[in-house]
């Protein structure tokens, strides 16, 4: 099974075919429109089976895939105590796995933005994530982490580990959260700003039958979104 996690930077209906040529099975995408309320019947056409979640039909979170595999929507609470957080969109994946796709957000909360999203999310959803793959755009990374806080990148890290998740590219590469040698986000389209914080991670299920795992190059990719494409090929 071939998946790919791409924050598209917005206008997917004019960018679906760049990515489509890469012959995925499952394609999580952050920034993309709402296919059913789209005038693009090209886009339309493509997205036959999706499931997208977002503020606004321009903008939000969709997990698209062929058309033989079964998506279901799965209804987990978004809910930490008062304050709701996003964007999460959770499905069954052809009643086998759970997938997690991810698009963190500021959301209004000075303290809990981004990788605090994930962390609240984590909080009240753990133990729904057996054999589950949790991939997107987390807008995080070690490098951020604060020593007064503990909802840290390497906080949500840790969590993970200690229920059997890992993030695929360190479990591949060998590399330190930090220390990421292939960036994910050039920040302004400027190859001088790079950084890594767009994640695939997975429990051992699927961290022992990587096959193959791929960071999109940035001349490819730079004209279209500031994200690179992560893909990865797991053996079934």
């Amino acid at each position: 099974m071939k998946i790919i996690t791409w924050n598209c930077n917005g206008a997917f209906r004019k960018k679906f075919e760049n990515i489509t040529d890469l012959n995925a099975d499952i394609y999580i995408i952050q920034e993309c429109e709402n296919p059913s309320e789209s005038k693009d019947k090209k886009y339309q056409e493509w997205a036959e089976n999706y499931i997208w979640i977002g503020d606004n039909k321009n903008k939000g979170l969709a997990i698209f895939a062929k058309p033989e595999i079964k998506l279901e929507k799965l209804n987990w609470s978004n809910q930490f105590k008062d304050h709701s957080v996003k964007h999460f969109l959770p499905c069954k994946i052809n009643m086998d796995f759970n997938l997690l796709a991810v698009w963190t957000h500021r959301n209004n909360s000075p303290n809990f933005g981004y990788i605090g999203q994930l962390w609240k999310y984590l909080q009240v959803n753990k133990d729904k994530l057996n054999e589950s793959i949790i991939a997107g755009d987390f807008n995080s990374n070690t490098i951020w982490d604060e020593w007064d806080r503990w909802w840290n990148h390497s906080d949500v890290v840790k969590e993970f580990k200690e229920i059997g998740i890992e993030s695929f590219y360190h479990k591949f590469t060998g590399e330190l959260h930090g220390k990421e040698t292939t960036p994910t986000l050039h920040f302004q389209k400027k190859s001088t700003r790079p950084y890594h914080i767009d994640y695939i991670f997975g429990t051992q299920k699927f961290t022992d039958k990587i096959i193959k795992f791929e960071i999109g190059q940035f001349d490819k990719w730079i004209k279209i979104s500031d994200h690179m494409p992560i893909m990865c090929e797991i053996e079934q």
